[in-house]
């Protein structure tokens, strides 16, 4: 498809790519200060590579000083930051509405920003999934369905309606906000993107728009080691899906990029430098 990046090579890149989602995960405070890591081999079987692959992976996590090796209990995560709360204050609420393909780390940026700015995060699967699940289960379609016409067409329009109005109620309260979902029809839409700011505005808040990039091969290693029932289709069917979408893709207005390949900057160093840039917005 036009505007596809190439593929990278998973022989060159996947302990890199194992070692960015640990990394994220201990950014995002899923993996917490002094927890133990699973064993190297529990580790090679959760992400579907070798023993080498991990022992490489935990090197270069190690170097950077976010895993220690302590005795007896093994690799542990150092990270004695997440202990600091952090509060970012503007002059008026901000949203960052975070897009991008499953497995490109949205969730994972929302946390980490969350944790940077202690703003508010709402993200899709985390407020709606279980609604979802018993609503697809009443339509006779298996809970775990983001394909059918069923989903498209009846559940997904008010995923997004619930999502939009928590933003809402958010700003209205002044609280600034971060949203996570993939809004892969919305981020194509420039009349929903526009609607959407005159909203933010009507209620003196200001949006940045953020697209999530990542490589499809780092973003299999995320989806793969997940394990979310929710991605089972896309996992049976990965070459087709991969070619139904555009990598290359980027959002027809005003937005902020994260790179969140392997070959990316920490997912933490890009979400910080994009908190100043709001902050210096007022």
């Amino acid at each position: 498809m036009p505007g596809k990046s190439p593929r990278v090579s998973r022989a060159e890149s996947l302990h890199q790519q194992v070692a960015k989602n640990i990394r994220n995960q201990i950014a995002a405070g899923v993996l917490r200060d002094g927890q133990p890591l699973p064993s190297t081999r529990e580790l090679a079987e959760r992400f579907d590579v070798s023993v080498f692959t991990i022992n490489e992976a935990m090197k270069t996590l190690v170097a950077d000083g976010v895993v220690v090796t302590k005795p007896r209990a093994g690799r542990v995560v150092n990270a004695p930051e997440q202990a600091e709360h952090t509060e970012v204050r503007t002059e008026s609420p901000h949203v960052l509405l975070v897009g991008g393909y499953a497995g490109s780390g949205k969730t994972e940026l929302g946390r980490v920003l969350a944790r940077e700015t202690g703003w508010a995060i709402l993200d899709k699967d985390t407020l709606t999934r279980p609604v979802v699940e018993a609503a697809l289960e009443l339509l006779g379609c298996s809970p775990h369905d983001r394909e059918s016409d069923d989903y498209v067409s009846r559940i997904r329009p008010r995923e997004y309606e619930a999502l939009i109005h928590a933003m809402t109620e958010n700003v209205q309260c002044g609280n600034s906000a971060i949203v996570t979902a993939p809004f892969m029809k919305e981020f194509k839409d420039v009349a929903w993107l526009n609607r959407l700011q005159a909203t933010c505005a009507a209620m003196n808040a200001k949006i940045t728009f953020v697209w999530v990039h990542c490589d499809v091969d780092t973003m299999h290693t995320y989806i793969r080691q997940r394990g979310a029932a929710r991605d089972s289709y896309k996992l049976e069917n990965w070459d087709s899906y991969t070619d139904s979408i555009d990598v290359g893709f980027r959002p027809p207005v005003p937005h902020a990029t994260i790179d969140n390949s392997a070959s990316g900057a920490p997912l933490q160093t890009q979400a910080r430098d994009l908190v100043s840039r709001v902050v210096s917005q007022g």
